[in-house]
């Protein structure tokens, strides 16, 4: 981004980052515990694509989602709890074991940091998956700050997360960005006073980075660092 672009991000002292799809590409994780349950329930496996696309509202909307290829609403709702729980129980063994960083994401929060940027993860994973996903990937001790999406009694697209992010620091929100793949992380943070930059990886429920509300698009995290830290 120019020069102006940068001038618009000045005053930024902390940054909410988002975990799937933006630092981590969990969604290989999801495949192997997804249909490790659909096995178990004698359903056909799912391509990677298609679980992609159900990715970013939290387990609850995804066990639906994944239930909703094969079932109506009522029996969706008859099979939800039992296939949840099989489904975390069979996530909580493998959580990490098939994810992958996105390039930049360790040198950007980094930067970041050593800027003075206070930064806070912001997920609406569950909070028993993304620390030990954190910790796993060697990112946990770089955030002051983390919320999962049980973790309060709202999750993203809420404002509440960031609300409360803002308050832990003590910063007003215009002096906070959030960043994510999706157009969770962008409608939250637009209806807490945040800022937004998103990084066009991701996963944004199978739609378009491009029709996300946001100030910026960065490639990468070390981009977002190099826009925000002066």
């Amino acid at each position: 981004m120019n020069t102006s672009a940068q001038n618009s991000f000045k005053g930024i002292r902390a940054a909410i980052i988002d975990l799937d799809g933006t630092m981590v590409d969990t969604a290989p994780d999801f495949q192997v515990a997804i249909n490790r349950m659909r096995d178990e329930l004698r359903l056909a496996p799912l391509a990677l694509d298609t679980i992609t696309d159900f990715v970013g509202k939290g387990s609850e909307n995804l066990m639906r989602r994944v239930l909703g290829v094969d079932f109506e609403a009522s029996e969706v709702e008859s099979r939800f709890d039992h296939a949840l729980e099989r489904y975390q129980h069979h996530y909580l063994q493998i959580n990490g074991d098939h994810s992958e960083l996105y390039a930049g994401v360790h040198e950007g929060l980094l930067a970041m940091k050593k800027g003075g940027v206070r930064l806070a993860c912001v997920t609406n994973k569950p909070i028993a998956f993304a620390r030990p996903l954190l910790e796993k990937k060697g990112l946990i001790d770089l955030f002051e700050v983390i919320y999962g999406g049980d973790s309060l009694a709202h999750k993203k697209p809420h404002p509440l997360p960031m609300l409360t992010v803002c308050k832990d620091f003590d910063l007003q929100p215009d002096q906070v960005v959030a960043i994510g793949d999706s157009s969770n992380d962008s409608e939250a943070a637009r209806a807490a006073g945040c800022r937004v930059l998103t990084v066009p990886y991701g996963y944004n429920h199978g739609q378009p980075v491009q029709t996300i509300d946001t100030d910026g698009i960065v490639e990468s995290l070390l981009d977002a660092a190099n826009l925000i830290v002066h």
